[in-house]
């Protein structure tokens, strides 16, 4: 029976340890499940023999708690949990989340804000200089001078906040491995300097071992916001395995040497990882409190591959694992499989065999393997590649022996399909078998928005194909007998995103019939382009200005618009329609989103007219789009904030929902 890593002091002496090497802390609860990065990361140094414990959410308060198991004798790894501290306190309104699922109880609060940073600074106070090592989402995003949306500012890299000596990008585990050879071999921990998918301080930017493009430092980006841009696309760019050299940038009087991107593991090596001998629980300690709520996401799913070529402006994937596809075999797969079917809870259903996107089992292309991927041009948006290898073969094989274990029910696809990649396939088979089989009713796909202008800055594919993968899935659907319903993600706010453009958004769902139960603001989380073109008005990859919404009441009726239909939403999207000239669409006909109220007149000035000459805060519009106030600047936040209204993003009753009725959008 696989044993949990030791929590305790008592636990190692149970093992009869009296010493031990890494000590990993992690801003969540112990799960030991290859979901969990920390959990990945203390199986790999425990498979290469070194003793390794786990400290979980400590009183960060005091050292006391740091230093409760004594010493370790090579190192500290540190990481923030699975997701950014700060994003899994705040929703994107800046208010304070009332649960964390990767706590015991989904109770908050059992992590501090900037996690990696005061455990850091609890571990210099615990341990004095021992090699300290950050990583994880946290750590990986801010690995360089970014915007922080909490505070409203450019930061630090968190290497040079954290004081600790490397700091591991990307998944991590070859970089680790070769951290921990390397103090093991008593070799100081100053001198490791030139491990792929490290970050490391020095006084020289002479001291990368590779190939290097520096960028504007610190002060720069913090001080001028196209410097910024110009940084943010180049890190972007170089954030490649292949091609990617290293990035430099100053802060004061020192460097911020970044090496490149370790490469991805391989089918074999990522083989061996999934299938280390995790409990694939949460640690008994939290049963008395009422476990820990993000393992049932993941207890009865199964991830197959690394990495995502879709390149969505708003998602930190790219910047994180990488746009490389890495799978795991199919014999790997399987045994994971039969292995979940003899768990005593296993009731026949497999939830997900997915990952970042769950239909990408390859390279986009076979040129990325030499050359890697392209700087300037993405694999799908806004159309696809030409290069671009659309086949499902692999992984319908793969769906074809899961669905043959004995002891199978069902096995759902949950994760993220990318519809464009699948329209490109014109083998139709995985698109019949997914219907057939792998649809637990309903379908999550992410369209994000009807607007082409606002899609091609958010990295998505334009609506039209969207329309055309919806029709397929709706015959499929008819042709099987299958009464399953897409759910489209929606955003509102995202830059790019004018008032008028959320009217269209709201014209376009009235049109299809369709209305979401809950949408999402766009969130500007560390390192991501999307969250450069908020902070700087500018557009990375082309230096162009770009309207960013960034007032709260705005921001409240872009939302709003996307739920006309609701009661509590209507002064809101009142006041969208007049500020956006469009009181056309208030009246009777199939069109109009509102009906008049009692004794006033029905419609108003059609677009076009002249109050659709007026857009944020009655500046004047040119070609349809909001005058900026400065180029290449966005707007100045303003600090009120709009007040939770009733219902917010309650989902209604799905009862009585029927085929061409629901949330299909």
């Amino acid at each position: 029976m696989n044993q949990f890593l030791p929590v305790s002091k008592e636990e190692m002496v149970e093992r009869g340890w009296y010493w031990y090497d890494f000590l990993v802390i992690t801003g969540d609860a112990y799960v030991d499940h290859p979901t969990f990065g920390p959990a990945i990361i203390s199986r790999v140094l425990e498979a290469e023999g070194y003793r390794v414990a786990v400290l979980a959410q400590p009183d960060w308060h005091s050292a006391e708690a740091f230093a409760a198991m004594g010493r370790p004798r090579l190192g500290v790894l540190l990481s923030a949990g699975n997701i950014d501290s700060m994003v899994a306190h705040y929703t994107a309104a800046k208010r304070r989340r009332h649960d964390d699922a990767y706590s015991p109880g989904n109770q908050a609060g059992r992590r501090p804000d900037r996690a990696t940073i005061v455990y850091s600074s609890r571990v210099r106070e615990a341990f004095g200089d021992i090699p300290l090592i950050i990583g994880g989402l946290e750590a990986s995003l801010r690995r360089y001078a970014h915007y922080d949306y909490w505070e409203d500012k450019v930061r630090r890299s968190i290497l040079v906040d954290s004081q600790a000596d490397l700091l591991t990008y990307g998944m991590g585990e070859r970089a680790t491995r070769e951290i921990a050879r390397r103090l093991s071999k008593k070799e100081p921990i100053a001198s490791i300097t030139d491990v792929k998918g490290t970050c490391f301080l020095a006084r020289s930017a002479d001291t990368c071992a590779y190939p290097r493009v520096e960028v504007a430092s610190f002060e720069e980006v913090a001080r001028d916001k196209r410097a910024y841009a110009l940084a943010n696309q180049v890190e972007y760019e170089e954030h490649d395995p292949i091609r990617g050299r290293a990035i430099v940038q100053r802060h004061g009087d020192a460097y911020v040497i970044a090496n490149p991107p370790a490469m991805p593991l391989n089918t074999a090596e990522l083989d061996a990882v999934a299938e280390l001998p995790y409990v694939r629980e949460p640690h008994p300690m939290y049963d008395a409190m009422g476990g820990v709520p993000a393992i049932e996401e993941v207890r009865f799913s199964v991830a197959h591959n690394r990495g995502c070529f879709g390149a969505c402006n708003f998602c930190s994937l790219a910047f994180h694992q990488g746009r490389m596809i890495t799978s795991r075999s199919h014999e790997s797969v399987i045994r994971e499989v039969e292995m979940l079917t003899e768990h005593p809870g296993f009731k026949g259903y497999i939830h997900d065999v997915g990952g970042p996107t769950a239909n990408f089992r390859h390279p986009s292309c076979a040129k990325q393997l030499e050359h890697g991927l392209c700087k300037k041009r993405a694999c799908l948006a806004p159309t696809p590649c030409p290069n671009l290898d659309a086949d499902h073969s692999d992984y319908l094989k793969l769906l074809r022996e899961l669905r043959a274990i004995p002891g199978i029910k069902k096995i759902f696809i949950r994760s993220g399909i990318r519809f464009d990649y699948m329209l490109e396939d014109r083998n139709g088979e995985f698109f019949a078998e997914l219907v057939k089989h792998h649809v637990s009713g309903q379908l999550k796909v992410a369209p994000e928005h009807c607007v082409s202008g606002v899609l091609d800055y958010m990295g998505k594919p334009h609506i039209q194909v969207y329309e055309k993968f919806k029709q397929k899935y709706d015959r499929l659907n008819q042709k099987y007998g299958k009464e399953q319903y897409v759910v489209p993600y929606l955003m509102s706010s995202h830059p790019g995103c004018t008032l008028q453009d959320a009217v269209k958004l709201a014209e376009w769902l009235n049109k299809t019939g369709r209305q979401p139960e809950q949408v999402q603001d766009f969130y500007p989380t560390p390192g991501t382009l999307s969250t450069c073109m908020y902070y700087t008005g500018i557009d990375p990859r082309t230096m162009e200005p770009v309207y960013v919404p960034t007032d709260p009441r705005d921001k409240a009726m872009q939302r709003a618009l996307m739920q006309w239909k609701r009661p509590d939403k209507r002064p809101l999207v009142l006041e969208a329609l007049r500020k956006a000239g469009r009181e056309d669409l208030i009246g009777y006909g199939k069109e109009c989103l509102l009906r008049p109220l009692h004794g006033a007149p029905a419609g108003g000035p059609p677009e076009g007219r002249k109050s659709a000459g007026k857009g944020r805060a009655g500046e004047k519009i040119r070609g349809g789009k909001p005058k900026l106030k400065q180029a290449g600047l966005r707007v100045e936040h303003n600090e009120s904030h709009a007040k939770r209204k009733a219902g917010w993003a309650k989902p209604k009753s799905k009862k009585n929902i029927k085929p061409g009725k629901g949330r299909q959008s």
